[in-house]
């Protein structure tokens, strides 16, 4: 999604609830049923990963500031990544997206910076989702064979495939060179004469054109460089709606102007034009739903999207992203999960959305398999780390979630957020640790990470449209921290300052953890409230949890609080000494994390006690021996 209009959305989400205990687990069997591992995905931004240019020059071209290739991501470049502890990539902005750079020897046409983000382009405005962008490959003619090439090399070292689908909006240009025989592109049958028709794949403005939107404060593409086709001009007859669903001929400059809204059958009234699911469907399997859409008319856009999934899925990838999925109707993720899932049970389905009240439905009736777990414990994470929210409220998150825990793929950076080292986020990578750890082995649900995120990178380069303090998406440029870590494509860390490097291996012990333990596959309880109502010295800075299954007991405590040390006697709670059968007076308990930390669980009248001292920002997870 695109920051400008991100924040806006951010801004009107508010709001959690606190139910019922989270204890409240039907049985341990039942919930490995549901976790039997966790998955780490490693989001990265393929253009941006091998470029070892370091000019950074504010709206510079391909040919000053460099770009990554497909090929960067060689064999010892993924092993690195598998290493960190890292079960699925995610390729971010693979599909052929409208650029700034004259490819028409190869049959591309030419974009128009009037409707165009920046010099690289949004990877959301995406042109031609049978092909891939070719500025990510050493040879123009040959960049979907190099793209396959990545999949086969991201598999032979034991990682999965994710990349983007963007089902809301398309380039105002879209225009597929290579689609397969009989595809039609988006809008070629088009009815232009009215604004809504059910197999329309946009909506219009009939006898309006399209005006670009008027630049204010100065703002000017690309910057005070002039391109030939800049010229406040875009060809569009009769006008489409805009990609965030703006219906003015001349879109605001803050709308996405650069894209188009997809209809998905729905009236401009927001009335639906195809049926909806029986009640209680929400319960039924993915097999279920892909039956049920079998002798339903459904709209054109809904089939052109089920076939660009099939096509992918067919070349290797094994899931999806799916930007701002809440901006297109649940029946249609519906039809097109349950089509996935049909030619790929494991497939990894990945959604944007931030109403949390729509969470269920997205997940029940979409057959979603994770959604961002950004408005509430993102949100509330981010809050404990600026140094003025508690962690008194992650524990009512965890408990308001609990019964889609699974689900809700937790992260700290992507590339619409902040960075942590950012002087507007954290202002130090460090004050992710405890973060990390909360984020990591709270649930079952998988933990995501950004590339450069490893390393502390704070997004600070201008690199021309939008602001710094997130690593741009829509310049060429390079990410200082993380091409240390490159080092001219050897991929071994070589220029990282030390604390760089200690940042690394802190992340590489968590994220590994994580998809060892089994304990995170199994069972947890809030042991915070408990805590801070009977332990001195506990504060809202700390919080602490434990997860458990039949093999593996854990205490995890960690401390946001950037300056203080604690030490305290962390107490369990009699109704999890019952639930672990714990029979002895005392338990050797060791941190899992760097080994050094050991302690006794001292178990007195049903209570457990555990002597602790922490250093700022520092975290165990004990394991109880």
């Amino acid at each position: 999604m695109k920051p400008t209009v991100y924040i806006l959305i951010a801004l009107m989400i508010t709001g959690t609830s606190c139910v019922k205990d989270n204890t409240q687990v039907k049985t341990e069997t039942e919930k490995v049923k549901i976790a039997k591992k966790k998955y780490v995905v490693y989001q990265v931004f393929t253009r941006l990963f091998g470029n070892t240019n370091t000019t950074n020059k504010p709206w510079g071209t391909i040919e000053e500031n460099g770009v990554g290739k497909f090929n960067d991501f060689t064999e010892k470049a993924l092993k690195e990544i598998r290493d960190l502890g890292v079960s699925h990539i995610w390729y971010t902005g693979v599909p052929h997206h409208a650029v700034i750079n004259d490819y028409t020897k190869y049959g591309i046409t030419n974009d128009d910076p009037d409707v165009v983000k920046g010099r690289a382009g949004s990877p959301y405005a995406v042109k031609d989702y049978y092909n891939v962008n070719p500025d990510l490959a050493v040879n123009i003619e040959n960049r979907l064979q190099e793209f396959q090439a990545l999949i086969d090399r991201t598999h032979k070292v034991g990682m999965k495939v994710i990349i983007d689908i963007v089902p809301n909006h398309v380039a105002r240009n879209y225009r597929s060179i290579l689609k397969p025989e009989g595809v039609k592109d988006f809008g070629e049958d088009d009815d232009v004469s009215v604004m809504y028709d059910k197999n329309n794949n946009f909506y219009y403005n009939p006898d309006e054109a399209f005006q670009v939107p008027e630049w204010k404060n100065g703002y000017s593409p690309l910057g005070e460089e002039k391109h030939p086709l800049e010229d406040s001009e875009f060809p569009e007859q009769p006008a489409k709606w805009t990609g965030n669903g703006s219906r003015l001929s001349q879109p605001d400059m803050n709308d996405w102007y650069e894209t188009v809204k997809v209809n998905y059958g729905i009236y401009p009234d927001g009335k639906k034009d195809f049926d909806e699911l029986p009640v209680g469907f929400e319960n039924e399997d993915f097999k279920k739903h892909f039956d049920f859409w079998k002798d339903k008319d459904i709209p054109d856009s809904w089939i052109k999207f089920r076939d660009i999934a099939l096509y992918w899925l067919e070349k290797g990838v094994d899931g999806f992203r799916y930007d701002m999925a809440e901006m297109v109707p649940v029946e249609f993720w519906s039809f097109m999960n349950s089509s996935i899932k049909m030619k790929n049970p494991e497939a990894f389905l990945l959604a944007e959305v931030y109403n949390p009240w729509l969470y269920r439905d997205y997940i029940k009736k979409g057959k979603m398999d994770y959604l961002y777990d950004k408005v509430q414990l993102y949100d509330t994470i981010k809050h404990v780390m600026q140094g003025h929210g508690k962690t008194d409220n992650i524990p009512l998150i965890l408990d308001d979630l609990k019964d889609i825990e699974h689900h809700m793929l937790h992260f700290l950076e992507n590339h619409d957020e902040q960075r942590i080292a950012s002087p507007d986020f954290a202002g130090s990578a460090e004050k992710g640790k405890p973060a990390m750890v909360v984020s990591a082995t709270s649930t079952t649900s998988p933990t995501m990470i950004y590339f450069g995120q490893e390393v502390g990178e704070d997004g600070s380069e201008n690199a021309g449209f939008g602001t710094p303090t997130r690593t741009s998406i829509f310049d060429y440029i390079g990410v200082p921290a993380h091409q240390r870590w490159v080092n001219n494509k050897q991929f071994d860390g070589g220029q990282l300052s030390n604390p760089e490097k200690s940042l690394r291996d802190f992340y590489k012990r968590l994220l590994n953890f994580t998809i060892e333990s089994e304990a995170l596959t199994g069972l947890y309880q809030d042991i915070h409230q408990f805590n801070r109502e009977h332990t001195g010295n506990y504060t809202d800075k700390v919080l602490s949890f434990v997860r458990w299954n039949a093999n593996e007991k854990l205490i995890v405590v960690s401390n946001f609080d950037n300056e203080n040390r604690f030490e305290f006697d962390l107490k369990l709670p009699s109704d999890i000494i019952t639930k672990w059968k714990l029979t002895k007076s005392e338990y050797q308990v060791k941190d899992e994390l760097y080994k050094e930390f050991n302690s006794i669980l001292k178990v007195e009248n049903g209570v457990g006690k555990i002597k602790i001292s922490l250093n700022p920002l520092e975290s165990f997870i004990l394991k109880l021996k």
